[in-house]
């Protein structure tokens, strides 16, 4: 397994949202993945959730050029 640096971590990339978990109370370092549109839901009535992700996560879109702007 590749040691991840821990720049590439959810709680650094611009599109990680830590202010609202799809209405739910936030949990530890818990935020909203935003590089993707939601994620539907099988209910006709039921919205779109964004992906509830950890700070310390990471993903494969992670790039240098998604950190947030200093």
């Amino acid at each position: 397994m590749a040691n991840m640096s821990s720049s590439a971590a959810c709680a650094n990339c611009r599109f990680y949202d830590d202010h609202k978990l799809n209405g739910a109370i936030a949990k530890d370092d818990s935020g909203l993945c935003r590089f993707n549109p939601p994620i539907n839901q099988p209910n006709a009535q039921g919205h779109g959730l964004w992906p509830v992700v950890g700070g310390r996560d990471w993903c494969g879109h992670f790039s240098p050029d998604q950190l947030p702007a200093e």
